[in-house]
């Protein structure tokens, strides 16, 4: 018991569903009297205004760091390798995520103008109770995706060691063929998975990452080959109705690729300085990040086959040729250099995309226990324990896998979406997020809203079959037919961005309050007299 009692994150005395549902805010007067929300659980509150320092360019970075990974530096090159030409698959990616970059603004819509995570803002759709499902969902798809990230990271910090320390090719395998890995390969696992524990320790709105090494790489490979490779001038090899499908096929695996980072967009939106903050540089730096990433492994997997007479679509693959064909100390370091700076794109996406949503959705589930923080090494722990090198070794069951359960979640963005902007139509009543007062707004049947348990398993049910857009839409029409047949209380005519609650007039009252009485107490009564 009393281990329990030192593993507890700061709090007042309070039973799990007070945690669950307060913050660390006292008796703060809400319709005219104090609301008592005493419990200390400060990651589930809306940000404080301190903490709100995300501008135009931090989103940006944002998404620069996000998209300058590994995944997406092969997913140009994975369509080319199912038929389409060089321009038909970056077509794919810019109409792909550039569909999705609206999605996701719209979702994030809710943490920018109130401040408050993922898991708070599903309490608006799904009930005080009922959200603990989507994020149950989510908190599993972070922990799954940041052990597979971390799994790409090691073999980048093979290659790094490789290069530094030639020898490490050498190092003798111990470990049985049924564990999926060598031993060498687990030394580079392992340091990566090691290094990425203290970038967790980070807030969130001090992350930061500008990826110019990747531009080196595709500088070097043109240089190597004399030019930008055949690829460029090669035909597709699909034609008539078998090119439209394939080009849908793979449009829609990009905006795939975005259905979790869509369904937590109000996790990092909540750390904006303004709303206009995290909807322009979101909506075109979204498409424009990933385009110019997917182009440059284009270039480079080009490159490639006219130096080693086949595309290498993998850039780890690609340096280690280079390591095997020409290891003087000029191909070494800049090897390294290029393999580090995929190092840290890929702690950089762990963080941004899974540490951090691993985070939220954690803390909603276990807020004595958890805040972000530590939810970021759970998520470590867990990616680690579930061996991710076992799940890439059948590749394509897993990417399936994991396209259906993202499209999946994206019946949860539909639901979110339609209520904040459809159903609401952006009215919000924050301080209803933290009590269960019986006439609160999110309350709905003790605390579950059945209108949305009834329609997202239909959806989900045919989403993997019927795309993204038919797993959103189904949830989308039905939430909204079932609202028009049980109208939930704030449903309102006009569209209007406002707490109606006044939770933030409120915060800054009292905390102004709290200032004084500070004050007052801490004056010196000699020097007052």
């Amino acid at each position: 018991m009393s281990l329990l009692r030192k593993l507890e994150v700061e709090h007042s005395d309070a039973s799990y569903s007070e945690m669950f549902l307060m913050a660390s805010i006292s008796k703060l007067p809400i319709y005219g009297r104090p609301l008592n929300i005493s419990f200390q659980t400060k990651d589930l509150l809306p940000v404080p205004i301190e903490k709100r320092t995300w501008k135009h360019r931090n989103f940006i970075a944002f998404w620069i760091a996000d998209s300058f990974n590994v995944n997406t530096w092969m997913i140009a090159s994975s369509m080319i390798q199912a038929g389409l030409s060089w321009w038909q698959a970056w077509i794919c990616v810019w109409i792909g995520y550039g569909v999705a970059s609206p999605f996701l603004v719209m979702n994030a819509r809710p943490g920018s103008m109130q401040h408050i995570t993922f898991p708070v803002v599903a309490r608006t759709s799904f009930g005080l109770y009922g959200s603990l499902w989507c994020t149950f969902n989510r908190g599993v798809m972070a922990c799954i995706w940041y052990g597979v990230q971390a799994s790409i990271g090691g073999t980048c910090m093979f290659v790094m060691l490789r290069a530094v320390w030639p020898g490490i090719n050498n190092i003798p395998n111990g470990l049985p063929e049924s564990a999926g890995i060598t031993t060498k390969e687990m030394l580079a696992f392992f340091l990566f998975w090691f290094i990425s524990l203290p970038a967790i320790w980070f807030p969130i709105h001090r992350i930061y990452h500008h990826p110019i090494a990747g531009l080196v790489f595709f500088v070097w490979c043109i240089v190597k080959a004399k030019g930008v490779g055949p690829i460029i001038r090669q035909p597709g090899k699909l034609h008539g109705s078998e090119l439209g499908w394939g080009m849908v096929t793979n449009l829609m695996s990009s905006i795939s690729n975005m259905a979790t980072l869509i369904t937590n967009a109000p996790d990092f939106a909540s750390r904006s300085h303004s709303p206009s903050a995290a909807l322009w540089p979101q909506f075109f730096s979204i498409p424009l990040t990933f385009s110019i990433v997917s182009f440059i492994g284009i270039i480079v997997s080009s490159s490639s086959q006219t130096i080693y007479g086949e595309a290498i679509w993998s850039p780890v693959q690609l340096l280690n040729m280079f390591l095997d064909d020409s290891p003087s100390h000029a191909t070494r370091f800049g090897v390294w250099f290029i393999s580090f700076a995929f190092i840290i794109a890929q702690i950089g996406t762990n963080i941004s995309a899974n540490s951090i949503s691993a985070g939220c959705d954690l803390t909603s589930l276990f807020p004595r226990f958890i805040n972000i923080r530590r939810g970021g090494y759970v998520a470590a722990i867990v990616g680690y324990c579930i061996l991710p090198w076992k799940l890439l070794l059948s590749s394509n069951g897993f990417t399936s896998y994991l396209s259906a359960y993202s499209v999946f979640l994206s019946s949860i963005a539909g639901v979110m979406i339609t209520e904040y902007f459809l159903i609401r139509k952006g009215h919000y009543r924050v301080a209803d997020l933290y009590t269960t007062r019986k006439e609160g707004w999110y309350w709905y049947t003790y605390g579950f809203n059945f209108s949305t348990g009834r329609q997202v398993p239909i959806a989900a049910t045919r989403i993997y079959e019927m795309s993204f857009f038919t797993g959103f839409g189904v949830s989308m029409l039905v939430y909204l037919l079932l609202n028009w047949a049980f109208p939930v209380p704030g449903a309102a005519r006009t569209f209007e961005e406002v707490d109606v609650s006044g939770w933030e007039d409120s915060r800054s009252s009292h905390d102004e309050k709290s200032d004084r009485d500070s004050e007052v107490e801490n004056q010196d009564p000699f020097k007052s007299a």
